[in-house]
């Protein structure tokens, strides 16, 4: 029998992924420990990694994947610290969109956790953690270490942003544990989940047979369909739409639905704005995206959407203030005077104590459904079957598309060191054409600097604006994209690389190719406008904003730091020439295997306002 090219590419990947720390001498292990019971769920369920810190308080559940899986689905990806074991599996949770694995030491490394599980909340990643705790039957604790390592009621530290937990009190219940919390975790809108193993489950010896069903019939369920009587409301109101504006959110990293997406853009003739905080979900510099891409609203967003008698929010965050930012309405009190239809599953797990469900919007026509359904379902309804000629709508035929003005070149400035505007446009011009997926890219970053042709240009910044997961989010969005022929870069600020640094070592560990590129200011540059607006508003002198700010005197030495955790790198840049010649050198590097760093010298000022950014100001 013939071996297919996709069997015999998917084993030497498996084989890749073995040889890294791989046991031996195992023969051939049985199951016969209460943490062997969640391991073989677990295997079912095709985990393939676990993201982890060791600690004694799941030592059980440890050698069960170590001498009882072989450390292979799930294979440990071990880590330096639990934030970035977190980050790893947000990141790689973002890019494929299923669930990897994170194990917990007691309730000290849940406290380490608990920012990423936010930022994952936030995010709306899937993620299954398996925390632990000390024996529970007190009589078995060994003393001190145990009590301290013990908690009742451990999850409640996070359950205000997990979709559920769980702490099961026998091998049995730990089977229907793993199962719902994938089940659960893999339903829309995705989140992470916690299951905590007591330490005496997991050392307890089986005395009894344990019975695991088809992991096949836990899975979750089918995304609802949009009801016909709300999708023909949707058809009705774009028919009578003169300039329908898509505002296009939270949706899908599948080719399918990004094609979809495209398709029905065109096919109703809408104008397109994307976040540039969101994942990319549309081609940037097609003809409909008439404007760049940001977070709040920028001059040309906010001509469309005042234009717009038709918005189609696609899970976009914030409905309500982009309108007020917009509009310059009230965000509930006054809502805007546009037909809206606003479609998002959000509502399914929205509670009190994060406010990241944002303001409430004003809405025409609720959909209840995901948005990429309601857009294969309105193709369907509409007769779209593929790509077709785009339609033009009068009221758009006057608008010029955003990427067709004069974007200015960093090369133009001559050798000047970079402003934060040189240094995006280096970087796009370095990936145009190229299979480059970014992890995340800096604050300020300008939506000129987006030139994003499918689902895996971007996969989005920090949902909960935490900082030092940016280093951990490329790590775990490289390795779900390892031998994909993606190159994978992570944009970071300074303060974002040097609070997560050493998350790379688990990349060089685990040897996943990966590029890191770090906008230097030498500063916490968002807090120093912070304070001079402070300032300014107290009549008090907006010059002292860099104090207490800056991270400089003595410079920190980025480029050592990356070195020693196993990156390339080479002296800091600072024009753009450099950075781009940079550039080169570390593709060609990460493209052979490896992992490259580059420290990238910029001005002060955010380039999100246009090539003449504002000067940062502060003390040289």
């Amino acid at each position: 029998m013939k071996t297919s090219k996709n069997a015999l590419k998917m084993s030497s990947q498996h084989a890749k992924r073995s040889a890294i720390d791989r046991p031996q001498n195992l023969g051939k292990p049985q199951m016969k420990w209460g943490s062997d019971v969640v391991a073989e769920v677990t295997r079912r369920l095709d985990l393939k990694y676990i993201a982890l810190v060791p600690g004694a308080s799941y030592r059980g559940f440890h050698d069960s994947i170590v001498n009882y899986l072989g450390n292979d689905n799930p294979q440990m990806v071990i880590c330096l610290h639990e934030e970035h074991a977190v980050s790893i599996a947000d990141g790689y949770g973002k890019v494929t969109e299923t669930p990897m694995a994170v194990a917990l030491h007691a309730n000290v490394g849940l406290m380490h956790a608990t920012m990423p599980i936010f930022n994952a909340w936030c995010d709306r990643t899937p993620m299954i953690i398996f925390g632990a705790n000390g024996p529970v039957d007190a009589h078995r604790r060994r003393p001190w270490i145990d009590w301290i390592h013990t908690a009742k009621d451990q999850a409640s530290m996070i359950r205000n942003y997990t979709k559920w937990d769980d702490q099961p009190a026998s091998p049995q219940a730990a089977v229907e544990s793993v199962l719902r919390a994938n089940q659960i975790s893999r339903t829309a809108p995705y989140g992470p989940v916690y299951i905590c193993l007591d330490a005496g489950l997991q050392e307890a010896a089986l005395t009894e047979e344990i019975s695991i069903p088809d992991a096949a019939r836990f899975a979750p369920a089918p995304t609802p369909a949009v009801q016909s009587e709300s999708l023909a409301k949707v058809v009705n109101a774009i028919g009578k739409a003169k300039f329908p504006l898509i505002l296009m959110g939270r949706v899908s990293r599948k080719q399918a639905d990004w094609e979809r997406r495209v398709r029905f853009a065109e096919a109703i003739g809408a104008a397109v704005l994307t976040s540039s905080n969101d994942p990319a979900s549309f081609p940037t510099t097609h003809a409909l995206h008439i404007a760049p891409p940001c977070v709040r609203p920028n001059k040309a967003a906010t001509a469309l959407i005042e234009k717009a008698d038709l918005i189609i929010s696609l899970d976009w965050l914030d409905l309500a203030g982009v309108l007020r930012l917009a509009l310059g309405e009230a965000q509930t009190q006054k809502p805007a005077d546009k037909t809206i239809i606003h479609c998002s599953v959000d509502n399914y797990r929205t509670n009190g104590w994060s406010m990241d469900h944002q303001a409430l919007a004003a809405v025409d026509i609720p959909i209840l459904a995901e948005p990429d359904q309601l857009v294969a379902q309105l193709l369907d309804e509409i007769g779209v079957k593929k790509v077709g000629k785009l339609r033009t709508r009068p009221a758009m035929k006057q608008l010029g598309h955003w990427n067709n003005g004069s974007l200015k070149a960093a090369s133009a400035r001559g050798g000047q060191r970079m402003t934060q505007w040189d240094m995006a446009m280096t970087v796009r011009e370095f990936a145009k054409n190229k299979a480059v997926t970014f992890s995340r890219l800096p604050i300020g970053w300008p939506g000129e600097a987006f030139e994003f042709n499918g689902p895996l240009s971007f996969i989005g910044n920090d949902g909960g604006g935490a900082v030092g997961t940016g280093p951990g989010h490329t790590i775990g969005a490289a390795l779900a994209l390892k031998d994909s022929g993606r190159l994978t870069i992570g944009v970071l600020g300074d303060g974002d690389y040097l609070m997560g640094v050493n998350a790379l070592w688990t990349a060089s560990h685990f040897d996943i190719p990966v590029m890191i590129v770090v906008a230097d200011n030498r500063s916490y540059f968002n807090d120093e406008m912070h304070q001079e607006r402070v300032a300014q508003m107290r009549s008090r002198p907006a010059q002292n904003r860099w104090i207490g700010q800056q991270i400089d005197n003595p410079r920190v030495d980025l480029v050592s730091m990356a070195r020693a955790q196993g990156f390339d790198s080479e002296a800091p840049v600072s024009t753009a020439e450099d950075l781009a010649e940079a550039l080169k050198r570390g593709a060609e590097i990460v493209a052979h295997g490896g992992r490259y760093f580059i420290d990238s010298l910029i001005e002060p000022g955010y380039a999100d306002s246009g090539p003449d950014q504002r000067s940062g100001g502060g003390k040289k």
